[in-house]
């Protein structure tokens, strides 16, 4: 069963791919371009058209080789929908306990947003292992630092909203244990080959500018 700290464990990008408006009829292509670029988590947001219809069938064709689930994660109902599908990471942008702990009990990948100190404790005394700032540029990098000095150490902060190729490795380098990117991926119209070129410019980025990182 793949997890986070599996996959990244195993060297795969620190990146989740944001499909946000994709539609059925392109799921599986634009999952393609980016599981053969490279990136191993992808989430589809559910204000896209019929997201789990799109959920389940990524989840079946690349659930073996990529983390797939749902973001904009907002109630218990669409968790155990989630679930159903058989993807396993959920997103959500806001602290709420009773949809985090419903993500944990179902044994899903939980990845919930806060912006405030008081936010990210709440989700973590809901079960969360890891969150999501969100929305990341207009709090900065010095924000984050501030927030990671007091959370425990073990907990991996992931930077969502504004995140781009020309930035993703600055949040990187100052402690975010990943990131997510949007519209920098996928925007809907885009072709296959226009989201893979943007994965893979995306990753080798990473690469020359955060060598640590194993890719």
């Amino acid at each position: 069963m793949l997890t986070i700290d599996g996959l990244l464990a195993q060297g795969a990008p620190p990146v989740v791919a944001i499909l946000r408006g994709v539609r059925v009829t392109e799921a599986l292509a634009i999952a393609a371009a980016l599981v053969d670029a490279g990136i191993r988590m992808i989430e589809v947001p559910l204000n896209s058209p019929a997201p789990f219809d799109s959920i389940a069938v990524i989840q079946a064709e690349f659930g073996n080789q990529a983390l797939i689930g749902a973001g904009t994660v907002l109630d218990c109902a669409a968790v155990d929908q989630l679930a159903a599908t058989g993807a396993r990471l959920m997103v959500t942008p806001n602290t709420d306990v009773a949809v985090i702990a419903r993500g944990v009990g179902n044994g899903l990948e939980v990845m919930p947003g806060f912006v405030t100190p008081t936010e990210a404790f709440v989700a973590l005394r809901a079960g969360a292992l890891r969150l999501k700032l969100f929305p990341a540029a207009s709090q900065g990098i010095g924000h984050m630092k501030a927030v990671r000095d007091v959370l425990p150490r073990e907990v991996g902060v992931w930077a969502v909203g504004g995140i781009d190729a020309g930035n993703a490795a600055d949040w990187l380098a100052a402690g975010a244990e990943g990131v997510a990117l949007g519209g920098a991926l996928y925007r809907p119209g885009a072709t296959p080959a226009e989201v893979s070129a943007r994965a893979q410019a995306l990753i080798a980025g990473l690469k020359t500018s955060a060598p640590s990182l194993t890719i």
